[in-house]
């Protein structure tokens, strides 16, 4: 690819991975890779929890539910292998590809000829791959420079989706916090200071978060 076009596809990448939370950064990405990456006709993203679990999010097209499906049962497939295993999986000749002889059936029943796996980010709770899918046998053969600008850009929506989910949290935390503080010092009769120091101590002795002796506290009020 000359320099000319991957500038025009950047440019066209950024425009279309626009900020937002979590769920909306993922679903872009993956509408993302449809408009933006030549030879796709469909993405999704797999993500591996930390128990093992294996989840498809933000596909493009229903028929990918069953073939993501079969990779994760199979322990097969580019996806599964970008997700658990390797960084960048590439298979432009499904049918053929020795690597995946039982999902291949199954791919190609539903009309998938080539494949690729990204490796899109590694969290300490997670990892995430994107899936790339085509119905022409032979896309991908030349995804390179285009794949890693797009696993760099993808990457960094998803740091920045989860900078807000972060703050997003830390900001209902503190109302949290405050709304009991004031429950306390309401049905205690006690100054602000003192209110959070009892709230503190309940939680040091219960060995529970803050938060949570926090939520408790205002969902019993509410309850009562």
């Amino acid at each position: 690819m000359d320099t000319q076009r991957l500038l025009e596809q950047a440019e066209r990448l950024s425009k279309a991975l626009t900020p937002g939370d979590l769920d909306h950064t993922l679903e872009r990405i993956t509408a993302a890779a449809v408009e933006v990456l030549d030879e796709v006709d469909h993405a999704s993203i797999t993500i591996l929890h930390l128990d093992g679990r294996l989840e498809t999010v933000a596909p493009t097209a229903d028929l990918l539910w069953g073939v993501d499906a079969a990779q994760y049962e199979l322990q097969e497939g580019p996806c599964y292998d970008a997700a658990a295993d390797a960084v960048h999986v590439v298979s432009p000749y499904l049918a053929d590809d020795p690597r995946f002889p039982r999902y291949a059936a199954t791919a190609v029943a539903a009309g998938i000829q080539a494949q690729a796996g990204i490796r899109l980010f590694d969290a300490p709770k997670s990892r995430g791959a994107l899936n790339l899918y085509a119905h022409t046998a032979g896309a991908f053969s030349d995804l390179g420079a285009l794949g890693v600008l797009f696993q760099h850009q993808a990457a960094m929506a998803i740091g920045y989706a989860r900078e807000i989910h972060n703050l997003q949290d830390a900001v209902r935390t503190r109302g949290l916090i405050g709304n009991a503080v004031g429950i306390i010092m309401e049905r205690y009769h006690l100054s602000d200071d003192r209110a959070f120091a009892f709230l503190t101590r309940l939680s040091q002795d219960g060995n529970v978060k803050l938060r949570v002796v926090a939520e408790q506290i205002v969902a019993g009020t509410a309850t009562h």
